[in-house]
């Protein structure tokens, strides 16, 4: 089946000479792999529609169905599984022409990161910073050194010696780095720096709020009365709407008293339970939503105690004894007056990192200010430092001196000058990129893809069963790596077309094997439910 022709039925001549050299149908194998139903445009197009266009496979049959191509949601797995081993053949046949591409620019700078979730492996990958093309990839089951250096020869192996490193501060990184890439600049994310630092300052006192509100168990509580004013304000939208015009645009108020009070108590309620308005899209320790929580209970509180019986329902005051106790928690009390002391700590060096400042808005695609010279940003830092060794109380508290021993420890790996290179075209200055959002946001997009696809939040099984070489997709909206992996030929399913598929059936094969694949007679084994009594037995015997 094609997706110019349909479903067909071809019958084809073999032709032997008489010194056994076999004559088959070029044109025949230029349509479909070997011995295979699809041919290599439904292949290409399952593959775009999988992990390029996130569709499910329901959609991709329903589509392919249009044009007269029946297909099971089996096969279109099998196909997409096989869409990845043919790139990944064709990426590493296309090694040199890569490597020509990378040394026109003058050189890579390798972006190491993994992503895992739950008990899945961890997908490894290597990507070039510079032309923004994913290199390798790898399953391992723990960051440890000892996993991670041989998928680095690899790369080393392939690509030869990068003129520059970025990576976050994983232990096994770092000494996989160090091992494989001795005397290469090496540079931390400045993104990992940052969370790391914050995490070590304050993280005990964040645990201590969150598990305090827990115990209190406030939300469970605030939750139960706004369902209760919900049931009293059912689908009055213009209770909403007037209360809206009227703190928005300084209207008159044309509620009616009662309703007011019902409509004040339950927005109220929400306010302290949403605190999305106040995070900045970071996660932690950037964005703190238990000690906003708890700030927003405080107002909460205030109003309680002080508001008159007219302005908000009964229910809203009942709230007054939950809270006192909260407000009167000598626990939370402590942690909160030291998290904000400490976050405004952090906050200064965030400032001056330049990165993850409140005002740009950007979130985890933060790249740092571009505008902003390495040397003033290490000067700012070497301030801050100063000012929190001059301060007697901070330079003698463990979690601030832990802060300074991070600072001077990876000092090196976080401030890079601009690498000069020289290529055939002349001088390339480059600047090594000061995170590695690059790849955190292309495991994002991954793990977002793949939820689009199958509607699960959860990709621990996804990770386990997907390809090795699945990062490889992110190449596909790049011109030039396209480009090289063609060699020439006008389209993808050309270029699969002069892939042996013996290869293929190979890699797939090889995959099959991979980390954390139970063997069928394996499973027989472990699903039997006498095996302990079976054991004990064969043991005796």
């Amino acid at each position: 089946m094609t997706l110019d022709i349909g479903s067909f039925c071809a019958r084809e001549t073999i032709l032997v000479s008489p010194d056994n050299t076999v004559f088959q149908s070029q044109q025949l194998r230029s349509l479909t792999p070997y011995r295979c139903t699809y041919g290599y445009d439904v292949l290409v197009f399952v593959g775009y529609g999988l992990f390029v266009h996130c569709l499910s496979e329901q959609q991709i049959i329903e589509l392919l169905s249009d044009r007269n191509i029946t297909i099971s949601q089996r096969e279109i797995g099998f196909l997409g599984k096989k869409f990845i081993a043919y790139l990944a053949i064709g990426h590493r046949q296309a090694q040199q022409r890569l490597n020509q591409l990378m040394s026109h620019k003058g050189g890579y700078i390798l972006h190491i990161d993994g992503t895992c979730e739950g008990g899945s492996p961890h997908l490894f990958t290597g990507m070039d910073g510079i032309a923004q093309i994913v290199l390798d990839n790898i399953k391992l089951p723990s960051e440890k050194a000892e996993s991670i250096i041989p998928f680095l020869e690899k790369i080393k192996k392939q690509y030869g010696k990068p003129i520059a490193l970025v990576h976050d501060m994983g232990k096994g990184i770092l000494s996989a780095v160090e091992a494989v890439f001795k005397g290469i600049p090496d540079f931390i994310c400045h993104f990992h720096f940052l969370r790391d630092i914050g995490k070590d300052l304050y993280e005990a006192e964040y645990a201590k709020i969150r598990t305090r509100l827990t115990k209190h168990k406030i939300r469970t509580i605030l939750r139960a009365k706004a369902k209760a004013l919900a049931s009293l304000i059912e689908e009055d939208t213009q209770v909403g709407t007037g209360l809206l015009k009227s703190i928005s645009k300084n209207q008159p108020n044309i509620i009616p008293a009662e309703k007011l009070a019902i409509v004040s108590s339950y927005v109220m309620i929400h306010w302290a339970l949403d605190t999305t308005g106040q995070l900045e899209g970071y996660g932690f320790p950037f964005d703190c939503p238990h000690f906003i929580f708890y700030q927003r209970l405080k107002v909460l509180y205030e109003m309680v105690d002080i508001a008159g019986y007219d302005q908000f329902d009964k229910r809203f005051f009942n709230l007054w004894k939950p809270l006192n106790k909260i407000i009167n928690d000598q626990q939370l009390k402590s942690s909160a007056r030291q998290i904000e002391k400490k976050m405004e700590t952090f906050k200064q060096l965030r400032k001056a990192l330049s990165i993850t400042v409140s005002e740009n808005k950007k979130g985890l695609n933060d790249d740092g200010d571009d505008d902003t010279n390495i040397k003033s940003i290490a000067q700012k830092v070497k301030q801050f430092r100063t000012q929190i060794m001059a301060d007697e109380k901070l330079s003698q508290a463990n979690s601030y001196k832990k802060m300074i021993k991070q600072i001077d420890t990876y000092w090196d790996k976080l401030f890079a000058d601009p690498i000069i290179i020289e290529t055939s075209d002349g001088q390339v200055v480059i600047h090594p990129q000061r995170t590695n959002n690059i790849l955190e946001r292309f495991f994002r997009e991954l793990k977002r893809r793949n939820r689009k696809r199958s509607g699960s939040i959860s990709l621990n099984r996804r990770l386990k069963t997907m390809l090795t070489d699945t990062p490889l997709i992110k190449n596909l909206d790049n011109k030039e790596y396209i480009e090289a992996i063609l060699d020439g030929n006008d389209t993808l399913e050309e270029r699969f077309e002069k892939i042996d598929s013996n290869m293929v059936i190979e890699k797939l094969k090889a995959e099959q094997k991979s980390y954390g694949k139970i063997s069928p007679e394996m499973k027989k084994i472990i699903q039997r439910p006498d095996l302990p009594e079976e054991l004990t037995a064969l043991f005796a015997a």
